[in-house]
Order: C-alpha cells, then structure tokens, then sequence
C-alpha cells in the first residue's frame, strides 16, 4: 500500500510509520519542516515538506494523489495556543479530508482525542482542544466520498506497548502506550470493513489484531 500520513514527525506518527516502512509499505509523511525530513528516511519513509496551515487543498491534494490511504495524525502539540488548535486540530484535519476526497482516496483514518466533541463546554486550552477534535471529526464523517475510521486514544503515554488493547465504541477512560497506538492504526488502514467507526482505545486484554478485527465484524 502507499500511505499518506499528516503530521508526519509527531511521536505516534513516527512510530506507525516505522511499522508500515517494516511491512513493505510505501510511506509518506508530510511535516512543516525540512530538518526533519532526515528522521523520516532513517524509518524508511519518504518526507513531504508541507505547512497544513497555509497550504492549498489542491497542493495536498497533489501529495495524495495515487494513495491508497490517508492518516491524519498532526496536532498543535503541548505548549501551543487556542489559535493553533483551530488552525491545526480542526482546519488542518478538514483541509486534509477534501484533499482526499480531490485526489480520490478513499480510505482515510483520523487520530483524534477520547472526549472529542463539538459541544464541548469550556475556555482552558484542554477544552477548546477537544471542540477542535470534535469539530474536525464531525466534518469527516459528513464525507461521503471517504471510507473514514476515527480513533480516539485514551490518555497517551510512553510505556512500551504491550500489544494489549481495548478497542470499542465506548472504552471508558484509561491510558494506552502510543507503541499500542500507532500498532491499531497499522491494523486499522487496511481494515476497510471498519470503516464509519468512531472507536475508542485504552489498554486492555485483546491482542490488536483481535481487537481490529472483533470492530470490524470478523
């Protein structure tokens, strides 16, 4: 498969990509800036120097074009304001989205936040964080021309993963290891029969596979 992914230098996006690089996949991932194109090739990945913030739909497009997948994993960060949850978390997600839907790729999985959620109420950072993730994840799913799964993660940590998950609509809240993370997204890019599932993951006793393949119906 050739796989597009946003974000491409963030820590899950880093640790999936290393996983399909490993499989024999063809991977791309688009990051903001060029000194860390060298940490993309040493995962066996192509980078694309691409700012989501100010590109066009059809320069984003131009980069899907031929994918068999898209992953949207790019994020503010910690540390960045409400203005960069709007412009990256949401504007960023949604470019990416009718960008695909230009290039014609229809598979196209979305990292987003357990406690995403469009009506949200609050003004910290956290709270206009999850509008943003929710907002974004509302937009995907009105899309009809993708076939889209969105992931909510628990808490993120940076255990080693274990391989041991729990995949449902409703998980409740808990940590899981973006090892785990970035192992589930691995699964769940060629697991088309998940498609419009909006899961939740935590740490738990399914193996991923299992796990993958116990939402999908399988």
């Amino acid at each position: 498969m050739r796989i597009v992914i946003a974000g491409g230098h963030g820590q899950i996006a880093l640790r999936l990509e290393r996983l399909l690089a490993a499989r024999g996949d063809e991977v791309v991932g688009i990051i903001r800036k060029a000194e860390q194109a060298d940490d993309l090739r040493q995962a066996g990945v192509e980078p694309a120097v691409l700012d989501l913030e100010s590109a066009s739909v059809d320069e984003v497009a131009e980069r899907l074009r031929g994918a068999d997948a898209a992953v949207f994993a790019a994020g503010a960060g910690p540390g960045s304001g409400a203005t960069r949850k709007d412009t990256v978390d949401k504007a960023a997600a949604v470019l990416f989205a009718d960008a695909a839907v230009a290039a014609g790729v229809r598979r196209f999985v979305v990292v987003s936040s357990m406690g995403a959620d469009p009506r949200h109420q609050g003004d910290e950072i956290f709270d206009v964080y999850l509008r943003a993730k929710g907002e974004a994840d509302a937009y995907v799913r009105g899309l009809d021309a993708l076939d889209w799964t969105i992931l909510r993660p628990g808490q993120l940590t940076d255990d080693a993963g274990t391989g041991l998950v729990r995949l449902e609509a409703r998980t409740g809240r808990g940590p899981v290891p973006r090892d785990d993370v970035a192992a589930v997204l691995a699964e769940l890019v060629d697991t088309s029969a998940t498609a419009g599932l909006t899961l939740e993951l935590i740490s738990g006793s399914a193996p991923v596979s299992v796990a993958v393949k116990s939402v999908a119906g399988n």
